[in-house]
């Protein structure tokens, strides 16, 4: 009898002492299932701040490129003083805004021009141009961007040349909007140089951008602002002696 208690005893002990092998693998398993929900959980987090950093920086991008066009349009201006010989042309200023490809596209003249080197030969005038550009990826996909031109100085065509930069990625609509100040009139296109536009600007440029959203491409973001044009009429320098 004793001997029979003592085997007894010692097999509770043995079995209060340690787990056996089906409750290490339900532990195993409970582990697991906590752990992919906690891993789950995190990756999550971190799949949002990424889209919302991503988000963010886009904003960011766009709303500094529209701020720039603001700057540079306001500063827009034209000059009657042209040499009457076409051979003797060094420089002519303009605003020439129109529909081209899949967007609009402005080319102007300007007072924008900042230099980057000290005792840089350059002044503040400029030639600056804003349009749609098409480029293909590495997998042979079409996209669209927002193109600045600027040349430093004003030549006799200020509608080319100069260094090109992508101002904005993925672009889907460029819109440009003229406001006539004789006639209150908004218009989709804008010459200084003929017509009834000649040696004049609009008094205001309505920009309007049209980008696919972050988190779903096929939706899209507008945004809309305005420039304000101070310089009106074309510049005259002539002096009048009575």
């Amino acid at each position: 009898m004793n001997r029979a208690t003592e085997l007894a005893k010692k097999q509770r002990s043995t079995r209060t002492g340690g787990f056996t092998l089906v409750e290490a693998l339900v532990a195993i398993a409970v582990f697991g299932i906590v752990a992919t929900i906690v891993f789950g959980g995190f990756s999550q987090t971190m799949r949002n701040r990424r889209f919302v950093e991503a988000q963010s920086d886009r904003s960011h991008v766009i709303r500094v490129a529209m701020e720039r066009m603001v700057r540079e349009i306001s500063s827009a201006f034209v000059s009657i003083h042209v040499n009457p010989n076409p051979q003797l042309i060094t420089s002519r200023t303009g605003f020439h805004g129109r529909r081209e490809g899949r967007g609009a596209r402005l080319d102007f003249t300007s007072f924008s021009h900042r230099r980057l080197y000290r005792d840089a030969h350059e002044s503040d005038q400029n030639e600056v141009g804003y349009f749609i550009a098409e480029f293909r990826d590495e997998d042979g996909h079409s996209h669209h961007a927002l193109v600045r031109r600027e040349q430093n100085r004003i030549d006799d065509d200020f509608e080319r040349g100069g260094q090109n930069a992508v101002l904005v990625e993925d672009v889907m609509e460029f819109e440009l909007s003229f406001l006539d100040p004789m006639s209150l009139e908004w218009r989709d296109t804008w010459d200084a140089s003929s017509g009834q536009e000649q040696n004049r600007l609009p008094a205001q440029v309505r920009i309007r951008l049209v980008v696919p959203q972050t988190q779903n491409p096929r939706r899209e973001e507008v945004y809309t602002t305005r420039a304000m044009v101070p310089i009106v009429w074309a510049l005259n320098h002539a002096v009048y002696n009575p």
